[in-house]
């Protein structure tokens, strides 16, 4: 049975589709009363950022410490926008200060039922997600930041020489393979993890040996972090995400020859979002072509940091993989135009990542 380019893309940002946001949040006992009145003065904000369409705010009639946000969106690019800047950072902290624990959830909308729901009122850029999409029920994720210039070996002889944190984090959440990329003074560290992301996220910050890694490289850091204190935690965490926005695989099985490697595109001021959909397209066009070597490709994007991902069946020719899908002089330029490439050195090659580990869980552990 062959399998369509719609079951091959578990996951993208960039299908229209509108998105729905659940925020669970458990309050310190008291402060109601406060996160009340602080998203009282939030949601008039909120309500005039681009791509929102409406929010509700809920309280537990079981239990008054248990809130929940809901929030929908006319398509998930608008929202990651938002969520991914400095400036909801900020709205937020009044929020994150009331609460001891918050769980963020996002879904694309793929049908409605009931009599609010009608198609004229529904914004012009908004749409059901039209299938259901098929996945291996893993969650992909990653983290960016950047070191002092100059400290770069130190660092990846650090991130490299830690011992591998438990792969089973509880009964329905495992952590499956991390893998560790450095691009000049950046280091991006992607995730897979099958049950919940937060919770595996958790788990691995709680890891002897991860501490003992965060705590080294600590000196090297170009911007400060307290991972022992809650609020700097929450907040380093928020700006170092580094969102999955797409992801494609082929239909074939991997086999023992395919590799992982990670390309790094800076993006033009502005022109993040408009960069991965393009990377998203040619991965898409690429899946149609039999000589295709990617066996599976995820995007990640936050504001002008774009980050591929990529699993090739044998040797990696970075000028082929990146040429996949933009063959033609017409994408050629539109990819260069998208990219921050300063001195010129706008060609699909010199963003090869350079590995610093990449770490599978075992079959069972």
């Amino acid at each position: 049975m062959t399998t369509t380019l719609s079951e091959r893309v578990s996951q993208s940002a960039f299908d229209g589709s509108m998105l729905r946001v659940v925020l669970l949040m458990d309050l310190h006992e008291g402060r109601q009363q406060e996160f009340f009145e602080a998203y009282e003065r939030l949601r008039h904000d909120i309500a005039s950022v681009p791509g929102h369409i409406s929010d509700q705010l809920c309280q537990s009639f079981e239990n008054p410490s248990q809130w929940l946000i809901t929030s929908e969106w006319e398509s998930a690019p608008q929202y990651l926008a938002w969520v991914n800047s400095d400036h909801h950072a900020e709205q937020v902290k009044p929020l994150g200060a009331c609460a001891r624990a918050m769980r963020p959830l996002k879904f694309t909308v793929l049908r409605e039922t009931g009599r609010g729901y009608d198609q004229a009122s529904r914004p012009a850029g908004a749409r059901l997600q039209p299938v259901p999409r098929l996945g291996a029920g893993i969650v992909r994720h990653a983290l960016t930041f950047t070191v002092k210039p100059g400290s770069e070996k130190e660092v990846a002889a650090i991130l490299s020489s830690y011992a591998s944190p438990a792969a089973r984090v509880d009964d329905h959440t495992r952590l499956c393979r991390t893998s560790l990329f450095m691009h000049g003074n950046r280091v991006v560290r992607t995730v897979e993890v099958q049950g919940d992301l937060m919770a595996a996220l958790r788990h691995v910050s709680e890891q002897p040996e991860v501490r003992a890694v965060e705590e080294a490289i600590y000196p090297y850091l170009e911007v400060d972090r307290d991972l022992g204190d809650p609020e700097s935690a929450r907040m380093f965490f928020m700006r170092a995400a580094l969102p999955a926005v797409h992801h494609i695989a082929a239909e074939a099985p991997d086999s023992a020859d395919v590799t992982r490697h990670a390309l790094f595109y800076p993006a033009k001021p502005g022109c993040g979002t408009a960069l991965a959909e393009f990377l998203a397209r040619q991965d898409e066009e690429a899946a149609h072509l039999p000589a295709n070597p990617v066996r599976s490709s995820s995007i990640f994007q936050r504001d002008d940091i774009v980050v591929r991902l990529i699993d090739v069946n044998g040797p990696f020719d970075e000028e082929r993989v990146a040429a996949l899908g933009a063959r033609d002089p017409r994408k050629a330029a539109e990819l260069d135009r998208l990219m921050d490439a300063p001195g010129g050195r706008s060609g699909p090659a010199r963003h090869t990542m350079n590995l610093i580990t990449d770490r599978r869980a075992p079959a069972r552990s």
